[in-house]
């Protein structure tokens, strides 16, 4: 399998990092919320929509192409990694596979321009991983649907200007939909912002008799079948940025570990640094190559949801630990807030639980081995 970039594609990911450096970095880990300056430059650039269909008003690039673009960005700017998810990735996707001519009208346009801000309401205060335990329920009344329940850990909740809700349209798991909600939408609130050990922040959404155009509903059964492709696009994302942020930690170290000097040597003659370092390099090449052969089955056709939970639990994993490990050689000025390093193991932590977690990565990787389904409940009493 060739894994080299074709020249377009080198271009494209120059391009990009020439604009992170030049534009993103100056004020690179100093967002104290979503970047949205950064959006709306990715927008101006066309670096927003890149796989979205060009009558949708994407750019109708592949996968491959947004990934590279995410990589370059991240590296240098971790938050405007945030608005290329956003604008690629995410939610933005749903939307634009699923969505009816009216909601893509009405707010794509706003999305890709970097003015708009769109997350995935999924869990609730009893609804993680058990997805199918959600208690969010939506009734079509007319032309309109009306929503009530609650949903928490939201990506940028305090911000956000729409949120897909995935929701009850009846009993069964089988009647599991979803509806894009826009914030202003009558009988929809928002709690107060709170704050992850990353600094990012998230709040509590909340829909009382919450109502919007029947138009607006992308699924209203089997949305958990139907949308899988897009779980592992957006685990594609998720895997980028966690590879992105340990390999600039990596990099860090590296420069540290070439100038510091103790005992009246640089600290990369150190043998036992050096074996770290060649650790850290490998799973970090190894990430990489995960993600590549994802993205790679991803442009011919549905993505994997096999290797997409291959990549995301193993880069996922990589990031944290080669932040981690950077921390430790970088000694007390990467512990200190006054440098980026300590954020980069923050941020890397959060990844491991966010769309999906290892945990439950692993089961999925697991179901494939033995071609079988492993049920996480308990067995039925008769």
């Amino acid at each position: 399998m060739d894994f080299s970039l074709t020249p377009e594609q080198q271009a494209l990911q120059e391009s990009a990092r020439r604009l992170a450096e030049g534009r993103f970095a100056p004020r690179a880990f100093t967002w104290a919320g979503f970047p949205w300056e950064n959006a709306k430059l990715l927008a101006e650039t066309g670096l927003t929509g890149i796989t979205i269909p060009v009558e949708d008003g994407g750019q109708g690039g592949s996968l491959m192409d947004a990934v590279l673009v995410m990589e370059a960005v991240s590296q240098v700017c971790p938050h405007s990694g945030d608005a290329v998810q956003a604008t690629n990735f995410g939610a933005i996707r749903q939307v634009s596979a699923f969505g009816s001519g009216r909601v893509k009208r009405d707010v794509l346009p706003q999305l890709l321009a970097g003015e708009g801000l769109i997350s995935a309401g999924m869990s609730e205060p009893e609804a993680g991983s058990a997805l199918t335990d959600l208690r969010t329920t939506a009734e079509y009344d007319g032309d309109e649907v009306v929503l009530n329940g609650e949903k928490v850990w939201n990506s940028h909740g305090p911000e956000i200007t729409h949120t897909v809700v995935w929701c009850r349209f009846g009993p069964r798991t089988r009647d599991i939909g979803c509806v894009v909600v826009p914030v202003d939408a009558p009988g929809f609130s928002r709690g107060p912002a709170e704050t992850y050990m990353s600094g990012e922040q998230h709040a509590a959404l909340a829909m009382n008799d919450c109502r919007v155009p029947r138009d607006y509903v992308l699924a209203d059964h089997e949305a958990l079948q139907r949308m899988f492709t897009i779980f592992g696009v957006e685990r594609v994302g998720n895997a980028v940025r966690a590879l992105s942020l340990g390999q600039a930690a990596f990099d860090r170290a590296v420069e540290h570990a070439k100038t510091r000097e103790q005992f009246g040597r640089p600290l990369c003659e150190f043998q036992g640094l050096q074996w770290k370092f060649a650790d850290m390099r490998m799973k970090l090449d190894a990430a990489r190559l995960l993600i590549y052969r994802a993205v790679s089955n991803a442009d011919r056709g549905a993505p994997s949801p096999t290797e997409a939970s291959i990549a995301k639990c193993f880069a996922n994993e990589t990031g944290f630990e080669v932040a981690n490990q950077a921390l430790q050689v970088m000694g007390a000025s990467g512990y200190s807030t006054a440098y980026p390093m300590e954020y980069l193991v923050r941020r890397t932590r959060g990844w491991m639980i966010a769309g999906g977690s290892t945990e439950m990565m692993r089961n999925r990787i697991a179901e494939a081995v033995f071609d079988r389904r492993f049920s996480q409940r308990p067995p039925r009493r008769d």
